[in-house]
């Protein structure tokens, strides 16, 4: 009996080893990045937070970190930035101004600060385009610092709230505002009028047939008078 329960020992240690070197599970696939909550985390983003939410741009930049490999830029205003605006200029923007202001502070790649040394400008936003009439922004670095150009204000970046190589929040001093939204379109320019052009030589015809109706016309009278004048002077021979 006593023989028995030490087979049984060994065998329940051996079990308890060839469990132990079993492998581990491999890890999962880590967690989606949570915007709102770096921001929230960072603080003074409120009104950044807010904006992204309403004009339903949290959700593009969720779906563009989990399908894209080129990741984003964002670069966020704080709370005293927006407060700093010229008043009443956020709430004259209606809906689709408001998402492509978000989307104007959104790059569709991603930047560190010393890429931005070697970045060609203009840099196009997730609102779009690279000329003027879209929604460009122009960046310069100075030693350590970077400043954004939008043709309507300057801004300079003043804090990294978070880098992974995937994505970049940098915290700026002032509100992105694009240029499309206070300068108007040039004026079309006015349409040139179109004129028939002539056949080569048809002025000059044309002259000629009128001068001619004109001297013939001029003979036919001549010639009439004669009659006249010569019927007259038979005439009153004859009396």
């Amino acid at each position: 009996m006593k023989h028995i329960f030490l087979i049984l020992f060994f065998f329940l240690l051996k079990c308890i080893g060839i469990l132990s070197q079993a492998p581990a599970p491999a890890p999962g696939p880590p967690p989606p990045l949570n915007v709102t909550k770096i921001l929230e985390k960072a603080g003074q983003c409120s009104t950044f937070i807010r904006l992204l939410q309403n004009t339903q741009q949290l959700n593009e930049i969720t779906s563009q970190l989990n399908n894209s490999n080129n990741g984003i830029t964002m670069f966020v205003p704080t709370d005293n930035a927006f407060l700093n605006m010229k008043a009443g200029t956020l709430n004259s923007f209606n809906d689709q101004q408001k998402a492509e202001l978000i989307q104007f502070h959104i790059l569709p790649t991603y930047y560190s600060l010393t890429q931005f040394q070697t970045a060609s400008n203009p840099l196009r936003t997730q609102a779009g385009g690279t000329t003027d009439r879209e929604f460009p922004i122009n960046i310069t670095t100075t030693g350590s610092s970077v400043n954004i150009t939008t043709g309507i204000v300057n801004a300079s970046i003043s804090n990294t709230i978070y880098t992974d190589n995937q994505l970049a929040i940098y915290q700026v001093d002032n509100v992105l505002l694009p240029l499309q939204f206070f300068v108007p379109p040039a004026p079309a320019p006015a349409p040139t009028p179109i004129t028939r052009k002539r056949k080569a030589g048809s002025s000059d015809s044309s002259s000629k047939q009128d001068a001619s109706s004109a001297t013939s016309l001029l003979q036919e009278m001549y010639n009439g008078m004669i009659f006249i004048f010569l019927f007259s002077t038979a005439f009153f021979s004859s009396l």
